[in-house]
């Protein structure tokens, strides 16, 4: 098959171990099963501690996706992007080029598909999947581009279908008598066989069949256009399907899936729209309680049905977003709207559902300053209100590009808001879709130089940088800020921007280089070393630049930049350990101490003196943010060690700092006998909040299905001592009673137990997240 060579077990284990081979899992979202995937995860983690050197690439599709395992296994994350709009143009001259030999025909022929995706909001959408622009460039050889996504994804779905020559096949086969399978029958078994797909246990989260279901469901259908010796021909079909990818391709172990999930989509989409249409077997209430109302939760179905509102009528849709809309969306991170949203662009003429436009509009506008109405602690439920807010503004943007009020509101989220991400997705969004409007680019480079705050300001440089790359002003502008800007993120933004956009100027390096030297802002400084790292690694003289950086410039930041690059792009140079270990111990500043902490610990775990030095370092260093790095990489990569929980039990009861000790608490596992009984004394008796909120977090997880948790979780829910100084101050009675609600719904001590800290504790915020449950609950 597609063998080059074959290496023996000897040979195959030398290269692993010299870390002369790219390891691929390609396709971690394939594995359906949750517990399955984490056994999967593990061995991949397993994998890389016995094959430390080996590069290693894990591919998954975002839906799903939980990232935090493979980042505590020291994976770094990267999100591929569509192409952007110089991709796209760069993509669309190179393949006329090749393609046509006549000279006006192909300018012609690239203009139009320039033109159609330009003009086009849905297919400038689709152009960045460099599938369907592929499909779009051989469409558009013979005929103008369709203007909306179901249309387009029918004619590019025929063009694979004519390449699946099913009748030549068919002919070569002495046993089977002459038959017609025009490219509708193909389009009808490939409906069915996408409906039964989306049906399956996995649901559209999988593009998988079995060979046994796609068989019959292939009989099935011959049979219904009284082909004879239907069998005979469905197997041939599925044989051919063994040799070449067509629409469908074998997957391998007898499974077989579409060539791109975008085929699945629309296909299982238009077997919806066959049977509310075409055979009428699904009615509209059908469509919005069946069909909408089961899968608007699913991410993964997003597409289809955003797919459904634009193959039916405007009204349908209509009724379609007025159901949605009706939906309580919140615990769903307002799904219901945001897919709402998407489903309206669909529609080509609004003045048909223009009041359900209208609402839609309102409310999406209100979710730019959604917040919980209680406060929260976690990381997570920060992230979570900042990303509704950003979601909001890009839909309304998106969705309502062509209102002339659209912009007014945006530049207004961008300059008077209060929240920073919504700032930033303004300026973002503006940049990107009103970028020819000539008032676009001066306005962008006064937010750049104003007052506002620095993520605004930063923002506004990057969008300058990408899409006014061209403008003969826009390099000297970014030096300019890079120099005498007086924020710092607005001088990183600027410095990265030339590095990146300006990296083949051969003015470029020389700038970075003077920055580096005679810059006085540290911030400035440590952006243009990480820059000449990575940019200009193969430079000579850039390894002994920061070689010197890292042991004597008066900087922190710039050493501790400096530290990483060297760590992570000059591993095997022979005296990066050593320099390494030397900073570990004798820097002056805790960052640069924990940077190369944290890169020995990642970088040579095999290495016999790694272990010792951050066990000494995670007791003696003087700052608990070394200490503390050096307890999280022991723990990440020495967990197993026998004298690693005895080294944590003792950091958790005795180290001076409250961060440590929380992070030993963290780590120490349930399997120890003596785990339990003293994450509970650190759970009552700890001075620092964050430690007992910890060992309270760590308990409940670790042991949740003990017959005594109930008891315990009231006790701390009751009887933390906790008061508060800080409004961002975690209580530890709040996240008891959290775990409660979560674990014990039903338990007739939970209403009770609410009720009574609503109105007892000594904390408002505790009261105010109580009541809000309670209102929850029906109370």
């Amino acid at each position: 098959g597609n063998v080059i060579c074959r290496l023996n077990q000897h040979q195959l284990q030398e290269r692993l171990k010299a870390g002369k081979v790219l390891v691929m899992f390609d396709g971690l979202d394939e594995v359906f099963e949750p517990t399955q995937r984490e056994k999967v995860i593990t061995d991949i983690h397993r994998f890389t501690n016995e094959y430390p050197k080996v590069r290693v690439i894990v591919t998954s599709r975002i839906i799903g996706y939980k990232p935090q395992r493979l980042k505590d296994a020291e994976f770094r994350h990267f999100l591929l992007q569509d192409l952007e709009s110089e991709q796209v143009q760069d993509f669309i001259y190179r393949w006329h080029k090749l393609t046509f030999t006549d000279e006006a025909d192909k300018e012609r022929k690239q203009e139009r598909l320039q033109r159609a995706i330009d003009t086009s909001k849905a297919i400038g959408e689709l152009a960045g999947n460099p599938l369907l622009l592929t499909m779009m460039a051989i469409l558009n050889r013979n005929q103008e581009l369709p203007r909306d996504r179901p249309e387009l994804y029918n004619q590019a779905s025929r063009v694979l279908l004519h390449q699946w020559d099913v009748e030549r096949k068919l002919l070569e086969d002495p046993r089977v008598d002459a038959v017609t399978i025009d490219y509708k029958d193909k389009q009808a078994m490939l409906r069915q066989i996408a409906y039964f797909m989306q049906a399956a246990d996995k649901g559209l989260a999988g593009n998988l069949i079995r060979g046994e279901d796609l068989d019959r469901i292939l009989i099935g259908y011959l049979k219904s256009i009284e082909v004879s010796n239907p069998r005979t021909v469905a197997r041939l079909l599925i044989e051919q399907l063994r040799g070449r990818n067509f629409i469908l391709c074998f997957l391998g172990g007898d499974s077989y899936g579409f060539v791109h999930r975008t085929f699945l989509e629309y296909f299982c989409a238009w077997e919806y729209v066959w049977q509310f249409k075409e055979t009428q077997t699904l009615s509209i209430e059908e469509l919005k309680t069946e069909v909408f109302g089961k899968h608007w939760q699913d991410e993964s179905w997003h597409e289809v049905l955003r797919l459904i509102a634009g193959m039916i009528d405007t009204r349908f849709t209509g009724q379609i977003i007025d159901y949605l809309i009706s939906q309580d969306g919140e615990a769903e991170k307002f799904s219901n709207l945001f897919l709402a949203a998407e489903c309206l662009a669909e529609v080509r003429n609004l003045s048909g559902i223009a009041t359900t436009a209208d609402k839609l509009l309102e409310l999406l506008k209100g979710l730019t300053k959604y917040d919980l109405n209680y406060y929260y602690e976690l990381y997570e439920e920060a992230e979570l209100v900042s990303k509704i807010r950003n979601q909001a503004v890009v839909a309304v943007a998106k969705t309502w590009q062509d209102n002339p009020e659209t912009l007014l509101w945006l530049k207004q989220l961008a300059q008077f808001d209060y929240n920073e991400d919504v700032l930033s997705a303004a300026v973002t969004e503006i940049a990107r879709g009103w970028k020819d409007e000539p008032d676009t680019l001066p306005w962008l480079k006064q937010l750049a130089q104003s007052d506002e705050p620095e993520d605004v300001r930063s923002a506004a440089v990057q969008e300058i940088a990408h899409g006014w790359k061209d403008d003969p002003d826009t390099l000297p502008w970014l030096k300019q800020l890079a120099q005498s800007d007086e924020h710092e993120d607005v001088q990183r933004a600027a410095v990265q921007e030339i590095a990146s956009a300006w990296k083949d100027e051969p003015d470029t390096l020389p700038w970075l280089k003077n920055l580096v030297q005679f810059d006085d802002d540290q911030f400035v400084r440590s952006a243009a070393v990480r820059e000449i790292a990575r940019g200009w690694k193969n430079e000579h003289e850039t390894l002994p630049l920061l070689q010197q950086l890292a042991q004597s410039d008066k900087d922190m930041l710039v050493r501790h930049a400096a530290v990483r690059e060297i760590a992570r792009g000059w591993k095997d140079e022979p005296d990066t350990l050593t320099l390494l270990k030397q900073l570990a111990q004798s820097d002056d500043d805790a960052s640069v101490r924990y940077a190369a902490v944290e890169e020995i610990a990642s970088g040579w775990k095999d290495e016999p003196d790694t272990l010792p030095l951050l066990k000494q370092l995670a007791q003696s260093d003087k700052h608990w943010y070394v200490r503390r790095a050096a307890v999280t990489e022991i723990t990440r990569g020495w967990k197993d060690e026998p004298d690693t929980l005895t080294l944590l039990k003792q950091l958790a009861q005795s180290d001076d700092d409250e961060l440590v000790r929380r992070t030993a608490v963290k780590e120490i596992g349930k399997d120890d006998p003596d785990a339990l009984p003293l994450l509970k004394q650190l759970a009552q008796s700890d001075k620092h909040w964050y430690v007992r909120r910890a060992a309270v977090e760590d308990i409940a997880h670790s042991w949740k299905d003990e017959p005594w948790m109930l008891e315990f979780l009231c006790d701390r829910a009751v009887n933390d001592p906790f008061e508060r100084k800080k409004e961002k101050e975690g209580n530890p009675r709040q996240l008891a009673l959290k775990i409660i609600i979560d674990q014990y719904p039903n338990h007739p001590k939970t209403l009770p137990l609410l009720r009574d800290r609503a109105e007892k504790d000594s904390d408002e915020q505790l009261r105010e997240f109580a009541k809000k449950k309670l209102a929850e609950l029906g109370e």
